[in-house]
């Protein structure tokens, strides 16, 4: 019967998240196919842009996302006063973040000018990372928002306004990039601009949900200011930026492999990034999963129920597997029809179509590791995730990735096909790894647990 209950919860959090998470990769490659259908200019100069900001946006989300597994204990243990207060506190650290973020804005564009491109494209990408610099005070606090929402099992609202960020973020690019109604031509700078506004209209509409919604007002979020209070900023730090920095190297690491690969050429590259953006979206499956399982873990804790917290993290893990099954089997058999979609090329099609064999392989691994990873951050238990992942990422699956792919050493060099025999010894390792060290965690009394780590 627990384990029942826990199934229907954990699913009951995830599939919001889970449209949430589609929608925001469905925003970027929106961004990608308007200004491709503009120039190819325009283009690339987008996706250096976004190359070049997404590291920013990925730290800051990161740190965010230490919010959910501190007020779910706090939810769970009926804190409703810290709940207010650590949101609070989360903000005064992701708004000075953000307005770093800003202050680059204002002095990045000589780092531009040292690396060798076509002047056209410099400046469209200069522009495009100046509108998105701008906007990150905006995006800071909608994240921090969208995770005290989440943080109270309350994941709904994410996808619906996730949904409505998507539907600005079309025509606005429509009307920026083509300049209509009057406005300039803006190309791809226009997509810069149009994310922009996105994430102000996103962090407006959290705002008015977080301030009006019935369910919100027990926890006072508006009703008391907290200054910066040093000792909860520090928690909030020690235990969000390694969760950044663990997403950061996850994120390098991909476009790492891009770079290494480009001396095989396009077509290589191409069919590289074909199984990655595939993968990509399975991933956001099980990583919707391990979101929710974080919460639900937070809140069973604030119960003081951590066997409750261990049946959760088996459903999870049911759930993970099951779906990685169904997705793995679905990649091998569609994998032409899948490399059609993204090429017309038959070579980047034979290429890709291989490599998604590799991808198959790759979801189970996926799927253990982020599920423990995202469980282990329910339990405050950041650092270890961060340095396991990392030593899984880059310095095994990585070493691999680089001896198979651009070395005769052991076999003949297999290019994009060894570094993804180094993702899945990579993610397998993660897999391990995180999953004893979860086992440990959970083998702790719940006084232990209490404690932020």
């Amino acid at each position: 019967m627990a384990f029942k209950t826990e199934l229907k919860t954990i699913l009951h959090l995830a599939w919001p998240l889970l449209v949430a998470q589609i929608t925001q990769i469905l925003m970027g490659v929106s961004d990608t196919i308007m200004a491709g259908r503009f120039s190819a200019t325009d283009m690339a100069g987008v996706a250096i842009g976004f190359g070049f900001t997404l590291p920013i946006i990925v730290f800051i989300q990161g740190v965010t996302l230490a919010l959910p597994p501190i007020i779910s204990r706090f939810n769970g243990a009926k804190k409703t006063d810290k709940v207010a207060n650590y949101s609070q506190q989360m903000a005064w650290l992701t708004m000075a973040l953000s307005l770093l973020a800003v202050v680059f804005s204002f002095v990045f564009e000589p780092l531009l000018y040292m690396i060798e491109m076509e002047q056209a494209m410099r400046l469209i990408t200069i522009d495009y990372i100046y509108f998105i610099l701008l906007s990150m005070p905006a995006f800071g606090l909608y994240q921090v928002l969208r995770n005290y929402c989440e943080g109270l099992s309350i994941t709904k609202p994410s996808m619906v306004i996730m949904v409505i960020g998507l539907i600005v973020n079309v025509p606005a690019n429509y009307v920026l990039i083509y300049g209509k109604f009057g406005l300039p031509q803006m190309g791809g700078a226009g997509c810069g601009l149009a994310t922009a506004l996105v994430f102000v209209a996103m962090f407006i509409a959290t705002l008015l949900y977080s301030f009006y919604a019935k369910k919100l007002q027990p926890y006072n979020l508006y009703q008391r200011f907290y200054w910066p209070d040093f000792a909860a900023l520090k928690e909030c730090l020690k235990l969000g930026l390694p969760i950044a920095m663990t997403i950061l190297f996850e994120v390098t690491l991909f476009s790492v492999v891009a770079i290494l690969l480009a001396p095989f050429g396009a077509n290589i590259v191409a069919s590289h990034q074909v199984a990655l953006n595939f993968s990509a979206l399975m991933f956001m499956i099980p990583l919707s999963l391990g979101m929710a399982t974080s919460i639900r873990i937070g809140y069973l804790l604030g119960e003081g129920r951590p066997e409750q917290a261990k049946i959760a993290t088996r459903c999870a893990y049911f759930i993970g597997i099951s779906i990685a099954l169904f997705t793995a089997t679905f990649t091998i058999f569609a994998r032409l029809p899948i490399a059609r979609l993204y090429s017309i090329d038959a070579e980047v099609i034979e290429l890709a179509s291989s490599l998604l064999l590799l991808a198959a392989m790759f979801q189970f691994s996926d799927a253990i590791q982020v599920i423990s990873g995202t469980a282990l951050r329910g339990y405050k238990d950041t650092a270890w995730m961060f340095y396991l992942s990392f030593v899984s990422y880059w310095i095994v699956g990585m070493s691999i990735g680089c001896i198979l792919g651009l070395t005769d050493w052991i076999v003949p060099r297999m290019a994009a096909a060894g570094f993804w025999i180094g993702f899945i010894c990579g993610l397998s390792c993660a897999a391990v790894l995180l999953g004893l060290r979860l086992k440990y965690i959970q083998s702790k009394p719940l006084e232990q647990l209490e404690a932020i780590h």
